[in-house]
């Protein structure tokens, strides 16, 4: 079994190999789970010296969908081949300037079970209107946490990669 990062590695390998070299500037950044690989490139922003805050991100914006207008065949098609590749969907991102957009990106089903002072936490936030119902309201509390604990989610990333590690130079079973 590989590690995720060999397989991070192999697929920028294969992207480098594949993307025009005139889309982005450096390597792109790649991000794997188990059913998604988004594929997120920094393009050159435009020239905003002197412009008001507002005059900017339009300015960004406007750049960033001409490039996802441009490329969008290409895009498609390289996505394709990936997810021939891969098994897993192909989303697609762009940094320019301060700003980050992504498109194209899967919305993956995700069953649990919760007990009622777990639904009862997700019924307040859609009485509340923060959401429109129990799964939006369970979305804005995954999103939440990963905002709050960045830092313990990225120290338990790294636990889990040295888990493989370890696993990967333990004893072999026979088939």
């Amino acid at each position: 079994m590989s590690s995720d990062t060999d397989t991070v590695e192999r697929i920028r390998g294969w992207l480098t190999g594949r993307l025009p070299d005139d889309w982005f500037e450096g390597s792109v950044e790649v991000t794997v789970d188990r059913e998604e690989i988004t594929v997120v490139g920094r393009i050159p922003a435009p020239n905003t010296e002197d412009v008001s805050d507002v005059e900017r991100d339009a300015a960004l914006a406007g750049r960033v969908s001409a490039f996802r207008e441009s490329t969008r065949e290409r895009r498609i098609e390289i996505a394709r081949e990936l997810e021939h590749r891969s098994g897993r969907k192909v989303a697609w991102g762009i940094d320019c300037g301060d700003r980050r957009d992504l498109f194209t990106r899967l919305a993956a089903p995700v069953m649990t079970r919760l007990r009622q002072p777990e639904r009862q936490v997700l019924d307040t936030l859609v009485d509340a209107g923060v959401a429109r119902s129990r799964s939006e309201a369970l979305a804005w509390c995954v999103k939440l946490v990963a905002k709050n604990a960045d830092t313990w989610l990225a120290d338990l990333r790294e636990a889990l990669t040295h888990v493989e590690e370890v696993r990967a130079t333990g004893p072999t079973t026979a088939a």
